[in-house]
This record gives structure tokens, C-alpha cells and sequence, in this order.
């Protein structure tokens, strides 16, 4: 046996109808050359998957497949289908038949490549073999080629995620009604009412023969209880302690790098603003800052020594903190 068309298609000898009609579509599918237009073998690997296919789809051409072999093909003059073709038992003479090409008898190609290809139509055209006017040119077929539909979605992710990138799982709704969960690469720096785009993974191509759609994704922010963004830059208020402002101080402070001791230098008042260089956002456009504006609390209730001890403060500052002040 010269060529084993059960291996082409991957099936074994006693596949069914509808195995055989399956390992098809899915090899059909792969190596069309609309679909691999720059790789020569993938196109002879669709002629030889169309040809193991129009043999084994025919019961008559398989039955005769089984008992010769491939040789059974070159059995008389005319060859399959021709005057002194191959006869089978009583020497009845078997012809190709249909109009889409041989070996396509009865094939439903609507459910496969679209509407299009009712009817028993090739969706290979002439140039695979289509016959009686019906087949489609590859510059046709692929001028009728529809892309899968995008779907649009908006995805809400936590002000952390958005400085310092991660993961977010996505719910997408497909059209036949399946619930996919996705996971999103969320890159490092992304502000809110961006977009990111999962190509080829939008709804597939209802004719089958060309790329799928792509996801797009507007990213929403949710706001952080401490800090705010500018650009790249961080902003966060840092409550300190009368004598923390006074005296000056080390205080720990979270950022996206990690907790890092903050020095508040001696007699600073609430709103003065402290830059630390390079602890901002990161992202594609450059580096930020992280800006920390102290913010001085007092205690709750002020009694007793406290109390006593704010006075004299008072009486020691003879400057009038509100001197600027001017409309």
C-alpha cells in the first residue's frame, strides 16, 4: 500500500462515518492554505488530508480502498472516475459525483465554514479541486473571509496593582453562552482609563477562515484609602506627633518598594512636603517620586501636664504664625 489514507487523517480502519467527517474538519481547518499562505507544505498537506478524505467518505471508493489499497486508483485507463475506471463487484463502474468537488457528497460544509458553503459547495475552490462553476478562487474566498467579533469589557483593579503591575481575572461572556474566566497581565504603571488588547482572543471567525477577534480592555482604578497619583508621582499625608515635628524624627513609611524610614527634619509644620527620590510609580514614560506632606495630630484631650506644657510653648513663640496672610 503506497499511501495509508486512515494515518493522513489520523483514524483507525474501522472509523466511522462521522470520525472520519471530525479528523476532516480539524486537519482541513489546519493546513488550508488560506489559513498558512507563505508555508508550500501546509498546502500539500491539505491535498493529501482532501484526498484521503475524498476516498474514505466515499463507501463505494473505501471498500475498494480496503481491499487494493491506494493502487486502486491508477486500476484503468481513465483512472477514478473516467471510461475504464475503477469497477467494483458485478462491474459497475464508480464515478465522482456532486457538485463540490469529489468526495464531498452530502457534506454539510454550512457548519464548517458558514453559510456560504451550503449546499454542498466546496469552500476550496477551483483551485482545490471545486467543480461545476461553484468553486471559490483563493482571492475570493479570501476577500469573503470575516473576522471574529472583538468584545469589549472593563476591568477594575486595586490602585496597588496599578503601580506595581500583577494579575486579574477576567469573566468573559462568549457568544454561544460559555462563561470563560481570563486571566490579564496588568503592566507596571497603568493609569486608570487605559486599554489593554488580548489579541486573538475575541470571538473565532463565523466563516471560519480567517483570525479571530481581539479583547479590549478598559482598566478602571479603584482609589487607594492613603495615597493619590499625579503622574508618576505618589502623594500620601504622614501624620506625625507634636513632638515628632518639633524635635524631628524617624518614621516608617509603606511604599510600593517596601517600608522605608522617612526623616522629618526638626520644626516642621503641618504641609511640608518631603521628596523621596524614585519611590513614585514606574512606568513606560519615566519614573516618579514619592511626595509626603506632613500633617500634624494632636492628642484627642489636652489636660493636665499637657496642658501645661502647650502653654509655655505658646508664650515662648512671640512670631505670629498668620503674618502672611493677606487677601
Amino acid at each position: 500500500m503506497s499511501e495509508d489514507y486512515y494515518k493522513v487523517l489520523g483514524v483507525n480502519r474501522d472509523a466511522s462515518k462521522t470520525d472520519i467527517e471530525k479528523a476532516y474538519r480539524g486537519l482541513a481547518r489546519k493546513y488550508h492554505p488560506d489559513m498558512n499562505p507563505d508555508d508550500a507544505s501546509a498546502k500539500q498537506k491539505f491535498q493529501e488530508v482532501q484526498k484521503a478524505f475524498d476516498v474514505l467518505s466515499s463507501p463505494e471508493k473505501r471498500e475498494l480502498f480496503d481491499r487494493y489499497g491506494s493502487s486502486f486508483e491508477s486500476m484503468g485507463a481513465g483512472g477514478p472516475g473516467g471510461p475504464g475506471g475503477p469497477t467494483g463487484p458485478g462491474g459497475a463502474s464508480y464515478t465522482w459525483t456532486g457538485s463540490g468537488g469529489p468526495g464531498f457528497e452530502g457534506f454539510d460544509f454550512s457548519q464548517f465554514f458558514g453559510e456560504r458553503y451550503g449546499g454542498g459547495e466546496s469552500p476550496f475552490g477551483d483551485a482545490m479541486g471545486g467543480g461545476g462553476g461553484r468553486g471559490r478562487s483563493r482571492s475570493r474566498s479570501r476577500s469573503r473571509s470575516v473576522r471574529g467579533a472583538d468584545i469589549v469589557h472593563e476591568l477594575k483593579i486595586p490602585f496597588t496593582t496599578a503601580v506595581v503591575g500583577g494579575q486579574a481575572q477576567l469573566s468573559v461572556q462568549r457568544a454561544d453562552g460559555r462563561l470563560e474566566t481570563i486571566t490579564v497581565k496588568i503592566p507596571a504603571g497603568i493609569e486608570d482609563g487605559k486599554k489593554i488588547r488580548l489579541r486573538g482572543q475575541g470571538e473565532s471567525s463565523p466563516t471560519g477562515d480567517s483570525e479571530s477577534g481581539d479583547i479590549l480592555i478598559t482598566v478602571r482604578v479603584n482609589p487607594h484609602p492613603s495615597y493619590t497619583r499625579r503622574g508618576n508621582n505618589l502623594e500620601v499625608r504622614v501624620p506625625v506627633t507634636v513632638a515628632e515635628a518639633a524635635l524631628g524624627a524617624k518614621i516608617d513609611l509603606p511604599t510600593p518598594n517596601g517600608v522605608i524610614k522617612l526623616t522629618v527634619p526638626p520644626g516642621s509644620s503641618s504641609g511640608t512636603r518631603l521628596r523621596v527620590k524614585g519611590f513614585g510609580v514606574h512606568s513606560t514614560n519615566g519614573q516618579g517620586d514619592l511626595l509626603a506632606d506632613v500633617q500634624i495630630m494632636l492628642p484627642e484631650k489636652i489636660e493636665g501636664e499637657t496642658r501645661a506644657l502647650i502653654e509655655k510653648l505658646a508664650a515662648q513663640q512671640a512670631e505670629d504664625p498668620r503674618r502672611h496672610l493677606q487677601w
